[in-house]
């Protein structure tokens, strides 16, 4: 439409001013030629991305300037200057915007390496970290495994403490039941010496059947006493009912220096033979006895009872101790094991 209404003013034009068919052939030449110009120029103005809107206002105005050019060819030229001036700006602003452009791109591109190389050293740390934790894991499963497997040999061993400690338990009851039988007997067989310096009790495991030396032996002496021999008797006979019944024979005195005119030489001896006699005495009242499970010893003044800082603690140290164990053996028999 733009083409036909130039035809129309260009043909006014040259009716009004008889130009020559040739003048026309130039000016239409010269038109297609700026047509052909603004075309590339357009096609320039197309590549640029924030100029493109104002180009095309201005590829209008600049069609409708050409359509203007039948009226005057001086304006279309004028037009065409100032065309050229505007590309030449749009030219240098086109550079300026490429330089700032690719000014920003190395920027960018140095922004984005920095980046890579962190996003790099961040990938390998979490990479290192990921097979950190995973080793953790691994050996955290192993720690629970090895829990695990400790737990279930606690509970074993919790189980099997407790049946070792109930069977203790039962074992010490029923030594402890053993030990009053024997004491009660004992107690019972020695009623009639109670009151005489005869003890009974139970200590430690054992039954100690104390009797006080005034009870067996004269003094200085080792050869036991009538009312002695009748306390070992009565002994005798309730050892010989069980004769598995460890026995020994403790002699002690009191820390008074030995004055006898004898083969022995001090507390020590006397307290020796003092022993050996019970023992002796035991085993001829006690046939049943096993001689084997039988001992006799001395301690002489150096396992006193009470402080020797007076009569009546010299006369409780001066004693003999029979002392009764239990065959342990015997008791696990009665437990059944």
């Amino acid at each position: 439409m733009k083409k036909t209404l130039f035809v129309a003013a260009l043909g006014a034009v040259l009716t009004a001013s008889c130009v020559s068919l040739r003048e026309f052939e130039n000016l239409q030449s010269k038109y297609d030629l700026t047509a052909k110009q603004y075309n590339l120029t357009r096609q320039e103005l197309d590549e640029i991305k924030e100029e493109n809107a104002a180009l095309a206002r201005q590829n209008t105005a600049l069609t409708s300037d050409y359509g203007d050019l039948a009226l005057a060819k001086s304006r279309s030229d004028a037009v065409a200057d100032s065309l050229g001036r505007r590309l030449e700006q749009m030219r240098h602003h086109y550079d300026t915007t490429m330089e700032n452009y690719m000014q920003e791109v190395a920027g960018k591109s140095r922004d984005l390496t920095r980046a890579q190389n962190l996003l790099a050293a961040r990938t390998k740390e979490l990479n290192d970290k990921e097979t950190l934790l995973q080793m953790q894991q691994n050996q955290f499963q192993q720690q629970q495994e090895t829990f695990q497997l400790q737990r279930s040999e606690l509970i074993a061993k919790q189980k099997q403490l407790e049946q070792e400690e109930a069977a203790t338990r039962a074992q010490l009851e029923a030594k402890e039941r053993e030990l009053d039988a024997v004491r009660n007997a004992v107690a019972q067989a020695l009623t009639g010496f109670a009151d005489k310096g005869l003890n009974v009790e139970t200590k430690n495991g054992k039954v100690y059947v104390s009797m006080e030396n005034k009870l067996l032996f004269p003094s200085a002496s080792w050869t036991v006493s009538k009312e002695g021999q009748g306390a070992i008797k009565e002994l005798a006979k309730v050892l010989e009912k069980d004769s598995t019944l460890s026995v020994m024979v403790e002699g002690h005195t009191d820390n008074d220096a030995y004055r006898g005119n004898t083969a022995v030489k001090d507390n020590w001896d006397l307290s020796v033979m003092r022993a050996t006699a019970i023992v002796k005495l035991l085993l001829q009242h006690g046939p049943g006895i096993n001689p084997a499970r039988v001992e006799a010893c001395g301690h002489g003044e150096y396992a006193p009872k009470v402080p020797n800082d007076s009569p009546a603690n010299k006369a409780i140290n001066r004693r003999t101790e029979i002392v009764l164990t239990p065959d342990i053996e015997k008791v696990l028999r009665q437990l059944g094991r």
